[in-house]
């Protein structure tokens, strides 16, 4: 019989005095902004897994069906010595696709929500009983050290659903430079990238006829109410989400539906009637730009795909 894996959860959650003073740096900005990442409580991870189903979200089932095709030759690529981190532990059906085919020895998810990263990874090993599990609760964009016990295997990251779109291209290149030291050299990376393509197919997968993505954007503000306590009144503020040709990328914001001050963690804050909070930009990208930024980072493309259409691409690349 195989020996069972380990389990060991690491909490590196940043404190609530550190997310009070990123969030009040963030609206005292103009315009004001809140960081993505406090999207991402339980129910905000519900959310965004509903939002995968969503008819008009194509971005999950096209991934998927990329993976389906080509994970068998990522698999042979990387070999049988594998640590898999997980940046930002998303949709659980795509990393069990991944696990099924690459079958790592060890699975290192990394996610600032300690509840719902708990929660999957205890999952995934009760399922892989034989595959060593050591969650991470952290700022997925600063350096961490990996296990110990991790020493020795090559290590590969995983970050899908083209959630590298999420960051200003300077930042993106600055997350790909702290993912290169975390893999090392000859370290992996397997990586998806929604594609630039017409604008009424973007904007229309960010503001969806039922309203989940609005919801998605609106948790924001209760995640903050409950960590921080801030008073915001979701039903106050509007979702609104659209395509910047100029800059590649959709645009998410929250948009004051009045004249109205919030407490946060002590402090007031004033927001004008139809003032726009920033919550999110989704950066699309053309192959080549993206290899470009990746190359500044130390990677290089060792192999590359995309479904018949163009709308997405998948990556796997090595750290020089």
């Amino acid at each position: 019989m195989s020996k069972a894996g380990d389990f060991r959860f690491i909490d590196n959650q940043p404190t609530a005095t550190d997310m009070a003073a990123e969030v009040l740096a963030g609206l005292s900005r103009s315009p004001k902004q809140i960081s993505p990442k406090y999207f991402y409580d339980a129910n905000g991870s519900e959310l965004f897994e509903a939002i995968t189903d969503l008819d008009e979200y194509y971005l999950t089932r096209t991934e998927l069906k990329l993976f389906d095709q080509h994970l068998p030759a990522i698999a042979e690529r990387l070999g049988d010595q594998v640590c898999l981190i997980e940046y930002g532990s998303g949709s659980s059906l795509k990393i069990r696709k991944v696990l099924e085919e690459v079958t790592p020895k060890a699975y290192v998810p990394i996610d600032i929500s300690a509840e719902h990263l708990k929660e999957n990874a205890w999952a995934l090993h009760q399922d892989y009983p034989q595959l060593h599990v050591y969650p991470i609760c952290a700022d997925l964009t600063q350096g961490f050290d990996l296990p110990e016990e991790t020493k020795g295997m090559t290590k590969v990251g995983f970050f899908p659903g083209s959630s590298i779109g999420n960051f200003e291209p300077v930042e993106a290149q600055a997350f790909l430079s702290v993912v290169h030291d975390t893999v090392g050299p000859g370290g992996g990376l397997i990586i998806g990238v929604d594609r630039k393509k017409d604008t009424q197919m973007l904007e229309r997968a960010y503001n969806d006829a039922r309203g989940v993505t609005a919801e998605f954007n609106l948790n924001l503000l209760r995640h903050l109410n409950d960590k921080l306590d801030s008073d915001f009144d979701p039903a106050r503020f509007q979702h609104k989400a659209i395509y910047n040709p100029a800059l590649g990328c959709i645009q998410m914001f929250l948009t004051s539906q009045a004249d109205q001050v919030v407490r946060i963690n002590g402090a007031t804050v004033a927001f004008a009637d139809q003032e726009e909070v920033h919550t999110e930009n989704s950066y699309k990208y053309h192959p080549q730009e993206f290899l470009d930024l990746c190359a500044r980072a130390g990677f290089q493309a060792e192999a590359s795909w995309s479904d018949d259409q163009d709308y997405f691409s998948l990556f796997l690349l090595r750290a020089g």
